[in-house]
């Protein structure tokens, strides 16, 4: 889902490069849509981030298991909320 570097991140199917994303000294942050962007939004500001019975090693099946482990880190969190929050300023009202 998100990826380090320079490169822009595209879309897998179209293959034209996604309008949220935006880069931050640990990688890129990217969403699909503002429901995608809210619900890693709401992830990042949990202050308790608890795993359900589907996360064990091999079985990781939800977006949110597969993130880095710099966008999960608590010491990234403001970071990665300030990168959030210029991707919600970009968006149409």
């Amino acid at each position: 889902m998100f990826r380090g570097g320079p490169g822009e991140v595209a879309d897998p199917y179209f293959q034209v490069p996604l309008w949220l994303q935006v880069e931050t000294r640990h990688g890129r942050v990217w969403a699909y849509n503002p429901e995608h962007l809210e619900m890693l939004r709401q992830f990042v500001r949990a202050p308790l981030r608890e795993r359900g019975p589907w996360y064990e090693r091999g079985r990781k099946m939800s977006f949110i298991a597969r993130m880095p482990a710099w966008f999960k880190s608590a010491k990234n969190r403001g970071e990665v909320l300030h990168a959030i929050d210029r991707l919600r300023v970009s968006l149409p009202a």
